[in-house]
């Protein structure tokens, strides 16, 4: 016999990060597997160094981190794993950023600007990973920044199911901070049972990021309990005077809803300030203990996230997580 056959076989190892742990431990105990151990550490000058304690050979690698502050030093981390994972002969690597480190960066708004949103798909491309996974991106089309699949997840279906639970007996409203965000708010209305739209019009200077002026309301929000989405808030200047306009105008009630609690700066005092009832997050980045106020609510997005996982190594479909509309 001049050659040898041999069944191919699947092997699922998850790889984590140390950005957050917590989320990654859920993801593990969902999917019944244990994170993959590993020595992890920061040289004294910032260089870091990571080595897996086990033959990853052949295997499915996930590898999951939250590009969190220190951003730069994440998403480091994250290429870095890849790299030697690639070196040890995985046979598939998918990056699993739940939040897409630089992705407000994805156009040129003057001349000799980045597209930074870009560079991170290339960076991780060129590091190895055939893969990438990650929810709610800023706007859609970065997919395409990356020359490979990549599985848009989807935080709508754990949100949503929050405020239909907590306030299905209420005249809600659904309102987009801005005009950009009113496909997302469509979306919102039809999956709350065809609610009312309505959207903030607002002027934003390029030049000075976070900074944005809440002008009026688009749309009948009078006696109703808001909901603002977003898929972000940063130093939540926006959303804060999102809804000091919305009680102005007569909203009976406003809850927020953001999938990416990013949090900087004066960002837990204005939203715990700013009169919502309750501002609702993912745990897609890690919110310590000091950054939360009694009114705020974090959901797990673990399951979410292990089942696109369980759906892309059992070569499932994704796409049937959101009923057909991924």
């Amino acid at each position: 016999m001049s050659s040898m056959t041999a069944t191919p076989k699947k092997n699922l190892m998850l790889f984590s990060g140390r950005a957050h742990p917590e989320l990654a431990e859920q993801v593990a105990k969902a999917l019944d597997v244990t994170i993959t151990p590993q020595s992890a550490y920061s040289f004294a000058n910032g260089e870091i160094f990571v080595r897996f304690e086990e033959s990853v050979r052949g295997c499915d690698a996930f590898v999951l981190q939250s590009h969190s502050a220190p951003i730069n030093d994440q998403i480091m981390e994250q290429l870095i794993m890849v790299d030697a994972l690639k070196r040890a002969s995985a046979k598939r690597i998918s990056v699993v950023m739940p939040f897409w480190g630089y992705a407000r960066q994805d156009k040129k708004h003057r001349g000799r600007e980045p597209i930074s949103a870009r560079l991170i798909a290339d960076m991780f491309k060129t590091a190895g990973a055939d893969r990438i996974m990650t929810v709610d991106l800023h706007t859609a089309q970065i997919q395409g920044f990356f020359d490979g699949p990549v599985d848009h997840l989807f935080a709508l279906p754990v949100l949503s199911e929050h405020i239909k639970r907590s306030y299905g007996e209420s005249s809600l409203a659904v309102v987009s901070p801005d005009s950009g965000r009113v496909r997302l708010a469509e979306r919102w209305a039809e999956t709350l049972g065809g609610t009312p739209l309505a959207f903030i019009h607002k002027t934003r200077d390029p030049r000075r990021p976070n900074e944005a002026v809440a002008n009026r309301v688009v749309g009948e929000i009078e006696g109703r309990t808001c909901v603002v989405i977003d898929d972000m808030i940063d130093t939540g200047g926006t959303v804060a005077k999102a809804v000091e306009v919305l009680l102005r105008d007569g909203a009976a009630d406003v809850i927020v809803a953001a999938t990416h609690g990013v949090l900087s700066g004066p960002a837990t005092e204005r939203l715990s300030g700013c009169g919502a009832r309750e501002v609702v997050f993912t745990d897609t980045l890690p919110i310590p203990d000091e950054k939360r106020f009694p009114a705020m609510t974090v959901l797990s997005i673990a399951p979410l996230l292990a089942e696109a996982i369980h759906q892309v190594f059992d070569d499932g479909s994704v796409t049937s997580l959101f009923d057909g509309n991924a």
